[in-house]
């Protein structure tokens, strides 16, 4: 179903956000300041200053105090920005790396706009659409939603592959204010009629980098295709690459961006990289004398990446057998420097890898990090040249991990991601 008659749709409000005084009265050298602080850049037509405290947001009441009583101090750099840039109704881009914000510089103003829409009728979907890669990811979400929209009595559901279907249609059919999703999972239950999109007026898609990854592209543009064209659209993501710039292109109308952290390809700067050169058969002994190591202290935790849940199940399996209690996770490097937490990630880098020798020498390069001879040597005459994404080992993935009192990642890895991936 396309939908493409405006007249025949119902209005509805989009726009809420009113300027503060104080954020008004600044002069544009301090909002300058303000924005190289924390690195900050925009671009798009009359995109509303940044906010520097909650109040200034503009929220109202019944927000305001839920996100008090959670403890915050401050906003973070993309909510300074980004409310008040979705809270205007414009259809908007983020950029920031993972664990900077992102949900709730969405989930508020989605409170915001659910309760200036009419209630729900029976039959109707949701207003709040959120489209994101993973089942983890999308707890995630679900978990703030409920947090911030329980004084509102919005009701919510998560819609995801791999577990039974019965639960997720007994909500949407109940009617659900926010539905976060999969693609999968819900293509599958508008094909089979369990709910629709007509109602939905504010679109967000998180993580729109790694969705792509994943191969979720037709999905994507099947779902927005039953979607009516004037809603608010927020995509969010930890990269700009063209294939997210083209995403934007073709379903976001005269957005405005903000990009938090530089658009160069580099690492996140928190997070000490170590990289080794190995062949595929050492892979299994370097990965045990890292995790002795590691786990000296016996307060520290590891998490081990793979390129396929195939293999994370393997290694899982080797490493029980051999007295470690492990289990299997999906995440990605971030997570070893989530929230301003700094970590390490090792990496495992083969022969197979080298096309993507040269970028990652670039990257080591600009954070600062020790750059392993051989991975230098592999660069100088192999003619490792940049770009791709192939060229994994048998254990090709992406590192990332969190500890208590360390943070490491081993990862039995092709090249490592970082504030920004390729």
């Amino acid at each position: 179903m396309f939908i493409s008659d405006l007249d025949s749709l119902p209005k509805f409000e989009k726009s809420f956000y009113k300027e503060h005084p104080d954020v008004a009265n600044r002069s544009q050298r301090d909002v300058d300041e303000f924005r190289k602080k924390f690195e900050m850049s925009v671009q798009g037509k009359n995109i509303p200053r940044p906010v520097e405290t909650f109040d200034e947001a503009g929220f109202p009441q019944y927000v305001l105090s839920e996100v008090k009583a959670q403890g915050f101090e401050r906003p973070t750099a993309i909510q300074s920005q980004g409310w008040p840039m979705a809270l205007s109704g414009r259809d908007v881009v983020g950029i920031a790396e993972t664990g900077s914000g992102k949900t709730l510089s969405y989930c508020l103003p989605a409170i915001v706009h659910i309760n200036a829409q009419p209630l729900l009728a029976p039959g109707d979907g949701p207003i709040v659409l959120v489209l994101a890669p993973t089942r983890e990811l999308a707890v995630q979400i679900q978990a703030e939603i409920t947090k911030f929209g329980k004084s509102s009595r919005i009701r919510n559901t998560c819609v995801y592959g791999g577990v039974p279907k019965g639960p997720q249609i007994r909500d949407l059919s109940r009617g659900v204010e926010v539905c976060i999703a999969t693609p999968g999972r819900l293509i599958d239950m508008l094909e089979a009629g369990r709910t629709n999109l007509r109602r939905v007026t504010y679109l967000v898609l998180d993580e729109a980098d790694r969705m792509l990854d994943m191969g979720f592209e037709p999905q994507i543009r099947k779902i927005i295709s039953q979607i009516r064209p004037d809603r608010q659209t927020c995509m969010w993501s930890a990269t700009w690459p063209k294939e997210v710039r083209q995403l934007a292109s073709d379903f976001l109308n005269d957005y405005i961006q903000v990009n938090i952290g530089s658009m160069d390809l580099s690492a996140n700067h928190r997070i000490t990289q170590i990289v080794e050169v190995v062949s595929d058969f050492e892979k299994r002994d370097k990965m045990i004398k890292h995790l002795e190591k590691i786990m000296e202290n016996r307060g520290n935790k590891c998490l081990i990446f793979t390129g396929t849940k195939r293999i994370a199940d393997e290694i899982t399996r080797f490493l029980r057998q051999d007295g470690w209690p492990a289990l299997y996770y999906v995440h990605r490097i971030g997570r070893t420097g989530r929230a301003g937490a700094k970590g390490t990630a090792i990496t495992f880098f083969t022969t197979d890898n080298s096309k993507q020798a040269r970028d990652l020498v670039t990257i080591l390069t600009e954070a600062k990090q020790q750059i392993d001879p051989r991975l230098a040597e592999m660069v100088r005459y192999s003619g490792g040249g940049g770009g791709g994404r192939g060229g994994y080992g048998r254990w090709g993935g992406r590192g990332g991990g969190r500890g208590r009192g360390g943070n490491y990642t081993a990862s039995n890895a092709a090249p490592l991601g970082g504030n920004r991936r390729w």
